[in-house]
C-alpha cells in the first residue's frame, strides 16, 4: 500500500469584477476650500486572487478642472483613494458635481465597477448685495401721501438662506434731518413719507441707504436716492445715447461672440419737470436687448440673448420714453445694431460618412468623388483647406485638394486592396482655426483583368490512369481552377475542348466534375489526348487550357464491345434525359390522342361514302401489301437505323429506332415520321455490326413517306438505300414488330412473316490496356 500526497493548483480566473462597497456617495465641499483639498472615498474590492486579476486601477471620469483622483498604496497593499479639488469653486455658477470613480482589474479581459460621486457645494457669504440701481431718482408732489411709498429699493444676493436674506437700512452718511421725513421698511425696502414736505423750504432730498445681509461676517452695499419736489409744469423727455463701439451717431457694431448681459449703451433721460411730469419710463419692444434701468432717467443697453452674424447681421430697434403728465409726452428714437463676424463655426460636412465607389486598372488622377464641407464665417473664418488622414498602416493611393476633390495619385488593384477607410481634415483659415474631420470609404470594384489558372490539374499535360469496372461509379475525377477576380468575373465554366471523338466523357460545366456519358465497352479501352479549357463570365472572357493523357482500361466483366442494339446503363440516364423523354412522352400521347380523332372522323366518313373505292386506292392497297412482303421476306433482314449509342440516348430517349411503313400508322403520324426522318438523318450515320466490326456511313436520300407522297409504290430497289444488318433481328426477342391489329389485318388480307431469331456471336471477356 502506497500514499502519494497530491497537490491541487487552482488556478485563478477573471470571474469577479472590481466591486464599490457602495453604488454612490456624496462628498460635500465648502466654495472656500481652496486647491488641494482633500476627502476620502472608499475603494473597491476584487474576490480574485491571480495577481492580474486582483489588480485593481482607478479612473476619474467628469473630474473636469475641478476635481483629480489621488491613488495610494498602504503597507497591506489596500489602495486609498482620495478626491483633491483643483481650483477653488464657486456655488453661485454651479452647486453640484457628478463624477465617476472607475476601478478596472488587471484581468483577460478586464472586467470594472463604477462609484458615482456626487459633489454638493455648500455656500459662503463671499456675495454682498447689489441693488438693481445705484441711483434711484424720484420725484415726488409735496402733498404726496403718507401710504403710499415713495419709491420702493430692490437688492439681490447671490448667496442663499441666510447669507442671501437682505435688510435695508439708512446709511449714516443720511442727514438726520432727512430721516425726519421718511421712513424705511428694512424687511421690504419700501421707502414712505413720515411728515408733509413744505415745498419753499425744501425742493429735492437725497438719502443713502443700505443693504445688508445677515451673514458672518454681513457684507452690505450703497445706493443713493435723489427725492425731487416737482411742480404741475409739463415738457417731453430728451433721449441721449452713448454707445461703447460706434460706427456712426445712432449705430453701433458688436462681435456675435458677445456675451449675454454685456453693456452696449448708456442712456440719459433728461425731464426737468416736476411731479408726474417729470417722471419718466423707457422701454425697447426687442427679443435680443433690452433695457436695464441704472437710476432715475439713467438706462443701460444690454444684450439678452446670443447673436449670430450668421443668422441675422443687422438689427433694428427703438428706445421709448414717457413721462406720467396728463397727457403724457412721449419721445422715441431709433437705433441699429451691426454684427461682426468672429470664427465660430467650425465647418461642417453634408454627410456623416462619404461612400464612393471606382474601377480597378484607371490611370492616376482618376476622380473618385468630391467632399463637401460648408463654413458659414466669412472671410479667412470661411476659407477651407483639406488634407487625408491615414488611420491604417498601408499607404493611401488619394490624393485631394483644397476644392475638396477626391482623386488617385496611382493605378489601384482590386486584387491587392478592395477597401480603403480613412479620414478627411478640414480646417478654416480663420483665427482660431476651426476643424472637422469625416470618415470616407472608397470600395474597389472589379475588372476582369485577371485569367483563370487550374488548380488541379496542376500540371500540363497531366496523367491520369483509369481502370473501369462495370461497378465502377461514373465520376472520374474533378478538375478544379481559381480566378482571382470576384463576382461574375470569377464564375467559372468547364469545357472538352477535344480528344472526347467517341463521347466517352463528359464535364460538368460548373463543378469541373469528369465523369462517363454512357456506358464503357471493351473497345473504349485506349489513351485519350484530352484538352479542357476553363472560362470566366467578364467582359472580355477570359480563359485557361490544360491538357490530360488519360489512359483507361477495362474490365474482363464489362460488355465486350459498344453497338446500337446495346441498352443504355441506367447510370447514363441524367436529368437533361429524363425531361427529354418526358416531353417526347407527351408529344407521343398528344399525337396518338389526335390521330385517334383523325381515325375516327375519316371512318364516320368512309362509312357515310356509297362510292366505290377508286383505282388510286386499289394501287394503295397493293403498294402497302408489297411493302410487308418486301420487309419481311426470307432473308429476315430487318431496316434498323443505327448511330452512335450517346446520340441515339440523346435523340431518342434510349428507346428502339424501328421504322414502318407509313400505312401501319395513321395520317397523321406518317407526316410527323416524314418531318422527323428528313431532320434527324441529314447527317451521316455510324453503323456497327457484329458482322465485320466495321463502321459505315449511310446517307438516306429517301423515307418511306416520302416515297408515298411522290405517288410511287414501296420496292426492292427502294429497300437498298438502307443497310440490312441480319444482327439486329435478335433485338425483338422473337416477337413481331408494333404492327396494326389483327381486325385491321384482317381487312385488308395482309400477310405477315416473322422472321427467324438468330443469336448474337459470344465474345470472350477481353482487358485491353
Amino acid at each position: 500500500m502506497k500514499i502519494l500526497k497530491i497537490k491541487v493548483i487552482i488556478e485563478d480566473i477573471n470571474d469577479h469584477q472590481p466591486e464599490f462597497p457602495e453604488k454612490e456617495i456624496t462628498l460635500h465641499f465648502r466654495e472656500g476650500d481652496g486647491k488641494g483639498m482633500k476627502k476620502t472615498i472608499p475603494n473597491a474590492i476584487d474576490k480574485d486572487k491571480g495577481y492580474q486579476n486582483s489588480l485593481i486601477n482607478y479612473d476619474l471620469n467628469g473630474g473636469g478642472n475641478y476635481f483629480s483622483l489621488s491613488v495610494s498604496k498602504e503597507a497591506d497593499g489596500i489602495s486609498t483613494l482620495e478626491i483633491i479639488l483643483e481650483n477653488k469653486l464657486d456655488r453661485e455658477k454651479k452647486d453640484n458635481y457628478n463624477i465617476e470613480v472607475i476601478g478596472k482589474d488587471g484581468g483577460s479581459p478586464p472586467k470594472q465597477s463604477v462609484l458615482n460621486v456626487k459633489i454638493s457645494v455648500k455656500d459662503e457669504n463671499d456675495n454682498k448685495p447689489q441693488f438693481s440701481q445705484s441711483i434711484y431718482n424720484v420725484s415726488i408732489e409735496h402733498k404726496h401721501k403718507k401710504n403710499i411709498p415713495v419709491v420702493t429699493l430692490s437688492a439681490s444676493d447671490l448667496d442663499i438662506d441666510r447669507n442671501g436674506k437682505i435688510s435695508f437700512y439708512f446709511s449714516q452718511k443720511t442727514d438726520e434731518t432727512i430721516k425726519e421725513y421718511f421712513h424705511l421698511d428694512k424687511s421690504t425696502g419700501k421707502l414712505f413719507l413720515e411728515k408733509p414736505i413744505n415745498f419753499g423750504k425744501k425742493e429735492s432730498f437725497k438719502l443713502y441707504v443700505k443693504a445688508k445681509d445677515n451673514g458672518i461676517p454681513p457684507l452690505s452695499s450703497i445706493a443713493i436716492i435723489q427725492i425731487n419736489v416737482i411742480n404741475q409744469h409739463n415738457n417731453p423727455p430728451n433721449i441721449d445715447v452713448n454707445f461703447i463701439s460706434t460706427q456712426n451717431h445712432n449705430t453701433a457694431t458688436i462681435l456675435e461672440d458677445i456675451k449675454v448681459g454685456s453693456f452696449i449703451a448708456y442712456v440719459m433721460v433728461t425731464d426737468n419737470d416736476v411731479g408726474h411730469n417729470g417722471q419718466v419710463n423707457c422701454h425697447i419692444k426687442d427679443d435680443t436687448f433690452k433695457l436695464q434701468s441704472m437710476g432715475s432717467k439713467e438706462y443701460k443697453i444690454v444684450l439678452k440673448k446670443a447673436v449670430d452674424r450668421e443668422t441675422q447681421e443687422h438689427y433694428h430697434f427703438t428706445v421709448s420714453c414717457e413721462d406720467k403728465g396728463l397727457p403724457a409726452l412721449k419721445t422715441d428714437k431709433d437705433l441699429s445694431i451691426q454684427v461682426l463676424d468672429v470664427n465660430d463655426v467650425e465647418p461642417h460636412f453634408t454627410k456623416d460618412t462619404f461612400k464612393f465607389l471606382t474601377y480597378e486598372n484607371d490611370k492616376a488622377n482618376f476622380p473618385i468623388g468630391f467632399i463637401n464641407a460648408t463654413d458659414p464665417d466669412i472671410g479667412k473664418g470661411g476659407e477651407l483647406s483639406y488634407s487625408l488622414r491615414n488611420k491604417q498602416q498601408y499607404r493611401l493611393p488619394f490624393q485631394i485638394i483644397n476644392s475638396g476633390f477626391i482623386s488617385t495619385n496611382q493605378s489601384l488593384d482590386r486584387e491587392h486592396r478592395d477597401f480603403y477607410e480613412f479620414e478627411v481634415f478640414v480646417k478654416d483659415n480663420g483665427s482660431p482655426s476651426l476643424n472637422n474631420t469625416v470618415n470616407v470609404e472608397v470600395e474597389v470594384l472589379d475588372r476582369n483583368d485577371n485569367a483563370p489558372y487550374f488548380t488541379f490539374p496542376s500540371v500540363d499535360p497531366f496523367t491520369l490512369n483509369v481502370h473501369y469496372h462495370p461497378q465502377s461509379k461514373n465520376d472520374i475525377t474533378v478538375l478544379k481552377a481559381s480566378d482571382i477576380d470576384s463576382h461574375m468575373n470569377a464564375f467559372l465554366r468547364y469545357e472538352i475542348v477535344s480528344g472526347n471523338e467517341r463521347q466517352l466523357f463528359k464535364l460538368d460545366s460548373f463543378t469541373g466534375v469528369l465523369s462517363y456519358s454512357r456506358t464503357v465497352y471493351q473497345n473504349d479501352a485506349g489513351s485519350y489526348e484530352l484538352e479542357f479549357v476553363v472560362k470566366d463570365s467578364g467582359t472580355p472572357v477570359l480563359s485557361a487550357t490544360t491538357s490530360v493523357s488519360l489512359t483507361l482500361t477495362v474490365s474482363n466483366k464489362t460488355s465486350p464491345m459498344f453497338t446500337a442494339v446495346h441498352l443504355p446503363s441506367d447510370n447514363t440516364i441524367d436529368a437533361t434525359l429524363l425531361i427529354i423523354i418526358v416531353v417526347a412522352a407527351v408529344i407521343v400521347s398528344i399525337a396518338i390522342v389526335v390521330s385517334i380523332t383523325l381515325c375516327i372522323v375519316r371512318c364516320n366518313n368512309v362509312r357515310n361514302s356509297s362510292s366505290e373505292r377508286t383505282a388510286e386506292e386499289k394501287q394503295a392497297y397493293q403498294c402497302r401489301n408489297e411493302m410487308r412482303q418486301l420487309i419481311y421476306q426470307g432473308n429476315n433482314s430487318v431496316p434498323v437505323m443505327s448511330g452512335n449509342r450517346g446520340e441515339m440516348s440523346e435523340r431518342y430517349g434510349h428507346s428502339r429506332s424501328h421504322y414502318y411503313p407509313e400505312d401501319w400508322k395513321t395520317s397523321t403520324m406518317s407526316r410527323s415520321l416524314q418531318k422527323s426522318t428528313k431532320q434527324k438523318y441529314s447527317q451521316p450515320i455510324e453503323v456497327t455490326s457484329y458482322g465485320d466490326n466495321r463502321p459505315s456511313s449511310h446517307y438516306p436520300t429517301d423515307t418511306l413517306a416520302s416515297r408515298k407522297s411522290s405517288g410511287q409504290c414501296w420496292s426492292e430497289r427502294s429497300s437498298r438505300q438502307y443497310e440490312e444488318i441480319p444482327a439486329m433481328s435478335g433485338i425483338y426477342g422473337g416477337a413481331p414488330p408494333d404492327v396494326s391489329s389483327t381486325s385491321e389485318r384482317d381487312h385488308y388480307h395482309d400477310r405477315y412473316v416473322k422472321p427467324p431469331e438468330r443469336q448474337l456471336p459470344s465474345t470472350p471477356d477481353v482487358v485491353v490496356s
